[in-house]
């Protein structure tokens, strides 16, 4: 195997040439978890991935709670699915209190306040109303608990870690809260061997090849955790040594690179990108900065490799997307990426203006 039939193979497992699924919930299924943080990009991640992706589709997915969106893994927001959300929190749960203990004590917020605000948390989102973060911020002031500062942000995190809140519907552009166990009643509870086999399974089917480290940093376990998740479905994998590091998925077969050009216009923090720890496969060193490390850009993927950013902005019902190339590049890669836009354009449902340097 050469370094560009991972390359392959990792587009063909993460949904980005073939397109398998046409509902967001079954794609959501088979990656695990996406990152979802800048919500408009993660959105367009799941579009990406997607058959005859429409925005509306993926909307009334989140709002209705058949995709949810919480902390979970690195702490970061993550969408998963009802019946994923409460194993994936109580694997990774540990590791992020652990990550965030020095916030929590710099904001004077210990065990005596969590119990407090999530009795008051519970308490507003009981009649099954969605709260928006300021709301429930008023509720636990009028409680008399402080949430000044980062305070408010990290008590609703807390909720969060303990299982007790995650997204509600949005109301109009603002994002709600709601019940965790009125959203996701018949959420799995999984044994913790069960669940690291679990978590492994669905990263090295959806995204593998990848190495151990790339593992670690995904799922934001610690190595030991990681080598012992990979160890309990060793069996299960295949595995490669390409250039001295130890490569290992789930495929029934080798995929071969595709002769015919792609280029994928990808949202920042796309798990193409963002769910390695080493992204030297398809980032050129000379371009990192200038990709944001394939993590805080939008980036333009061309044949596996990134080769260029993009931006857009919406006024009415236009979008105008500029395109950045790190070099120069052909005149059928200029008229390849207007395709790429205006399926961009589409799935937002407004008229495309197109800027290309490069």
């Amino acid at each position: 195997m050469t370094r560009q039939d991972i390359i392959a193979l990792r587009l063909h497992n993460q949904e980005l040439l073939n397109h398998s699924f046409t509902k967001p919930t079954d794609l959501v299924r088979w990656l695990g978890a996406v990152q979802s943080q800048d919500y408009a990009g993660a959105k367009w991640a799941l579009a990406n991935r997607l058959k005859n992706p429409v925005e509306a589709e993926i909307e009334m997915a989140i709002d209705n709670g058949e995709i949810l969106r919480t902390h979970v893994l690195r702490p970061t927001w993550h969408f998963v699915l009802p019946e994923d959300i409460r194993w994936m929190i109580e694997l990774t749960e540990p590791r992020i209190s652990s990550f965030s203990a020095k916030y929590f004590r710099d904001l004077k917020l210990d065990k005596a306040v969590f119990k407090r605000s999530n009795k008051i948390i519970v308490k507003t989102l009981q009649s099954g109303k969605h709260f928006t973060r300021k709301e429930l911020g008023e509720a636990l002031e009028k409680a008399g608990i402080a949430t000044n500062d980062l305070r408010l942000t990290y008590i609703i995190f807390r909720a969060e870690l303990d299982q007790l809140i995650c997204n509600g519907a949005k109301r109009g552009k603002q994002f709600t809260y709601a019940l965790l166990e009125q959203r996701a009643p018949n959420a799995k509870h999984l044994k913790r061997n069960e669940a690291l086999a679990e978590l492994s399974m669905r990263y090295f089917r959806s995204r593998g090849p990848a190495t151990a480290k790339d593992f670690t940093w995904w799922s934001g376990l610690s190595p030991v955790d990681a080598n012992n998740a990979i160890e309990i479905v060793k069996e299960q994998l295949d595995s490669v040594v390409v250039d001295g590091q130890t490569y290992f998925f789930s495929s029934p077969s080798v995929i071969k690179p595709r002769k015919k050009s792609s280029i994928i216009l990808l949202p920042a923090y796309d798990e193409y990108t963002v769910a390695y720890k080493d992204r030297s496969l398809v980032i050129d060193p000379a371009f990192e900065d200038q990709a944001g490390h394939g993590i805080f850009n939008p980036n333009i993927v061309i044949n596996g490799q990134v080769k260029g950013s993009w931006r857009r902005e919406l006024t009415g019902d236009k979008v105008l997307m500029e395109i950045q190339f790190f070099s120069s590049v052909s005149s059928s890669t200029h008229r390849t990426v207007s395709t790429a836009a205006k399926r961009y354009s589409k799935f937002v449902g407004k008229h495309l203006t197109l800027r290309q340097k490069g």
